[in-house]
């Protein structure tokens, strides 16, 4: 699909640039940085806009522009740390909204396109047809039970949408692949869809009970999960976890692959030790963490 000029012109005014100014102590400072640019999509005519947690997370001060306009301050009104989706609003009655509609409608092959900002005043757009509609995993501890691959490549910063050929809302763009036939994956909105009102009621999720987390990178090698690193201040650095470390077990159930480390860390709640035993310097090290909340540390 080319995106026609009249599907275009209907989109174009709902998307919006983001530029975020983050707090210096801030911990995702040292990952993300301090100043971050990102998309987004107007999602609510009274001025919510739908975007990625990450653009937004430690934001101190926020400007967001819409096409042919002067940036405004924008404020963070929720975030999904499950998901990953953050909504920022912004004080600009009847704007011009699009409708976010359910993923479980896409099918493979379907065609899509991607809108994001370039710069304040500058949108790209590239097109591509669903390839995956699986379940995904980070090197963080994130994971979806369903995420949407597609072989549309992100033509600008993250955090824009990912719309069908009705110029409806499917997906909000977090990650570039890289993959053949998987450049791009997108967080379902059907996360925003089913959680809107707790998330604009509470600032966060309240229904999903509070999941343990360490503070760690990892990825799979030969049914192992290895650590790639450890984040300062965190549970599973004050424990002595340590990049290189292979994590043979979790409460003594044996760990393959990624997923499956998250799955069993997440059978806790935050406060609560958790026992690792990982393979180092030739042998093996148990490990008791007494675990985190993600929520909390990155506030």
């Amino acid at each position: 699909m080319n995106a026609s000029v009249k599907l275009l012109e209907k989109v174009l005014p709902s998307t919006v640039a983001l530029h975020t100014q983050i707090r210096d102590d801030h911990p995702s400072a040292q990952i993300l940085g301090t100043e971050r640019q990102g998309s987004g999509v107007i999602v609510d005519p009274a001025g919510l806009i739908l975007t990625v947690n990450y653009v937004v997370m430690g934001g101190s001060d926020i400007r967001v522009s819409l096409l042919g306009r002067s940036a405004q301050p924008g404020r963070v009104v929720a975030q999904d740390f499950a998901s990953g989706l953050a909504l920022v609003a912004i004080d600009a009655p009847h704007l011009q909204a699009l409708v976010p509609a359910e993923s479980s409608e896409l099918l493979l092959g379907q065609e899509v396109f991607i809108v994001a900002a370039a710069d304040e005043d500058n949108r790209r757009v590239h097109d591509g047809v669903i390839s995956s509609m699986a379940p995904f995993d980070a090197y963080w501890e994130y994971s979806l039970d369903r995420a949407i691959c597609t072989t549309a490549m992100n033509p600008g910063v993250g955090g824009g949408p990912l719309l069908d050929v009705l110029g409806r809302v499917v997906g909000i763009v977090s990650l570039d692949l890289n993959e053949v036939g998987r450049f791009t994956l997108a967080i379902p909105v059907d996360e925003y869809i089913s959680h809107r009102d707790e998330l604009l009621r509470h600032g966060h999720r309240v229904t999903r009970p509070p999941r343990a987390w360490i503070g760690f990178y990892c990825y799979t090698l030969r049914d192992h999960v290895v650590l790639a690193g450890v984040l300062p201040g965190t549970p599973g650095e004050r424990a002595g976890l340590k990049a290189g470390d292979v994590v043979l077990a979790v409460d003594d159930q044996r760990i393959n692959d990624r997923r499956q480390l998250y799955t069993q860390v997440w059978t806790h709640r935050p406060g609560e030790n958790i026992s690792i035993s990982v393979f180092r310097n030739n042998e093996v090290k148990l490990i008791t963490i007494e675990s985190g909340d993600a929520e909390i540390f990155f506030a």
